[in-house]
């Protein structure tokens, strides 16, 4: 593929016309009968070498990798690292995860009062409070997705306990989480930030100086996020940055993983128009575009052998200028250290090879994956299902072709054996699809719209299917 000049030498109409979370190990441990992106991490990075965007309107030097405190890691009783939400997290390999960033020229950590069942603030406050306060930015949010926390009381406790939790006394960056969310969107929005004046609270903490940059993350209605910047257009309020999803699938794709989705290619370019940064999240799609089938992992591989499919993909969402930092939930220290050295400094990608990467996203689209991007706003089930796990699973198994779907398939013995006991060692079967009792209350937390009790069921009748090896049915997300 032949190089073609930078975008950054591209006028703004011609690169909206154009078309790193994680690394090759990003997603679930490796599942027994199904690869892994095998691509060697290296054992360090470099320092002093971290790409930065200034934000204009402060004049803020950011890191272009975030820190996101999602996906912290876990420890058990025994002291053994392990991927259990039950288990707790091990504030030490946090603080060292940390020291690593902020020495490799991490500066932004995004955390939330709902990460990790809680617990995030305080241990993301632990880590970096051990630093001097001009070496990092925090970014945190208003989480009150329950209708108990929409009072003004209750929005305020939230604010202060973050304050608290993280030991500081300002907050860097701060925003209305998941506008957009739940059936119905301006409702909720309204409910959440309006109607009890929590809206109007943060942007008096900003007037004080308490926040120092307001902004929100956008998840699902679309008149919402019209809604918040036409605010702004009416100078109702100033936005100081907001956080999109942006990867080469939701560029112009969104809409096809969901209908009620929104592609990337508009939610950046109404933001540039405003000139208001974003901050993206989801980079990876929770890690499914580091195990793409193998068909799209060797036409990037064919192209920089040297270059994991996770590189490339930061790569993506790193090139485009008005992003002021990427988002990776790096629960693994070999997670960070290929990130920074994918930052240090970013090489941006041609247009050329923009329109390359969406063609690879266009082409995954066609394998009818579960648009699980692991977030575990799902959880927890009422009923003990891992539902992430189970997503998971399918989608790793799906891009490995270890989903058989005709028993005639001369490969079927292996693939169905790589299925069944991967799903049991990547699932206790009591947490497994086929304890789903449909009751629903999953669904409304999802930001993909993922309607999650029929894909438990259609993946149940699937595993039992395979289990009495007899006619299997049909991939129902073929049919839609």
């Amino acid at each position: 593929m032949p190089d073609k000049s930078p975008l950054s030498g591209l006028s703004r109409r011609q690169f909206l016309k154009a078309f790193t979370i994680g690394t090759a190990a990003m997603a679930a441990p490796a599942l027994t009968g199904c690869k892994s992106d095998s691509a060697n991490s290296p054992e360090q990075a470099p320092t002093g070498q971290m790409t930065y965007r200034t934000n204009h309107n402060n004049g803020d030097r950011v890191s272009l990798l975030g820190y996101g405190m999602m996906r912290l890691p876990l420890i058990d009783d025994n002291g053994s690292a392990r991927e259990n939400a039950e288990a707790e997290i091990d504030q030490e390999m946090v603080n060292r995860q940390v020291d690593y960033a902020i020495e490799h020229g991490v500066n932004y950590f995004d955390t939330s009062p709902a990460y990790c069942k809680g617990r995030s603030e305080h241990c993301t406050g632990i880590a970096l409070s051990r630093h001097p306060r001009d070496k990092y930015l925090i970014a945190t949010k208003l989480s009150n997705f329950s209708p108990e926390t929409w009072s003004r009381e209750a929005g305020i406790e939230m604010f202060q306990n973050s304050l608290r939790e993280l030991q500081v006394e300002y907050i860097d960056y701060m925003l209305l989480h998941g506008i957009g969310m739940g059936t119905d969107g301006m409702a909720e929005y309204k409910a959440r930030y309006v109607d009890n004046g929590i809206l109007d609270y943060l942007v008096e903490q900003r007037e004080k100086g308490t926040i120092r940059n307001l902004g929100f993350s956008y998840h699902g209605d679309i008149a919402v996020f019209d809604h918040l910047l036409a605010m702004q257009d009416r100078g109702e309020i100033h936005w100081d940055f907001a956080q999109i999803q942006l990867n080469y699938v939701d560029w112009h794709l969104a809409n096809e993983v969901n209908p009620r989705n929104t592609d990337a290619e508009y939610l950046y370019g109404e933001l540039l128009k405003r000139k208001i940064p974003a901050v993206i999240m989801e980079p990876l799609l929770g890690g499914r575009l580091t195990h793409l089938p193998d068909p799209l992992s060797r036409r990037l591989f064919k192209e920089e052998p040297n270059s994991t499919v996770a590189e490339w993909a930061f790569r993506y969402a790193g090139t485009f200028p008005n992003v002021l930092t990427v988002l990776s939930g790096m629960t693994r220290m070999e997670h960070l250290v290929e990130n920074v050295r994918t930052y240090s400094p970013l090489r941006p990608l041609t247009d050329e090879q923009l329109r390359w990467m969406e063609s690879i996203g266009a082409d995954l689209i066609s394998y009818h994956t579960i648009p699980c991007n692991d977030c575990k706003y799902c959880m927890p089930c009422p009923y003990g299902i891992d539902i992430p796990a189970i997503f998971i699973h399918y989608n790793k198994c799906l891009a490995e072709a270890n989903v058989p779907r005709e028993r005639q398939s001369p490969d079927y013995y292996r693939a169905r054996q790589a299925f069944l006991v991967g799903y049991d060692r990547s699932v206790p079967r009591l947490r497994q699809a086929d304890h789903c009792i449909g009751c629903g209350k999953c669904s409304p937390h999802c930001p993909q719209r993922i309607d999650i009790p029929r894909e438990m069921n259609s993946i149940s009748q699937y595993v039992e299917a395979l289990k009495r090896g007899g006619e299997l049915p049909a991939n129902p997300r073929e049919e839609e």
